[in-house]
């Protein structure tokens, strides 16, 4: 209970929708031979984002107006998932080659454009 606490305090809103997200195995770690890794997080609306742990950014519209433009979180629900998903081991397993992880990065940013 005082750790559930200590995220809410942290994380704020954003914690209890991300434990949700991990606890439904929404997080799936894609890799390919190269050693290249995004994360694809199963959104609460079915929506499909690419988080990068690496460096702090996913796909998703409330990461770039609330922590983007407004500065007012750290991070989405879904980037907190992949953090909770990677310390708690309850990450999915892809591994894909290198063309289809290419292929998925950039269909992603097609969706923003």
């Amino acid at each position: 209970d005082m750790l559930f606490f200590r995220l809410k305090f942290i994380f704020g809103p954003s914690a209890v929708p991300a434990l949700d997200l991990v606890d439904q195995r929404s997080v799936t770690r894609v890799t390919s031979p190269s050693g290249r890794t995004a994360y694809q997080v199963l959104g609460s609306s079915g929506k499909l984002y690419t988080c990068y742990s690496s460096c702090h950014f996913c796909t998703c519209p409330a990461f770039g107006f609330t922590v983007l433009q407004k500065n007012e979180s750290l991070l989405c629900k879904h980037i907190l998932a992949v953090y909770l998903s990677q310390a708690m081991g309850a990450c999915q397993e892809l591994t894909v080659s290198e063309e289809q992880l290419t292929s998925t990065l950039l269909a992603e940013e097609e969706d923003e454009g």
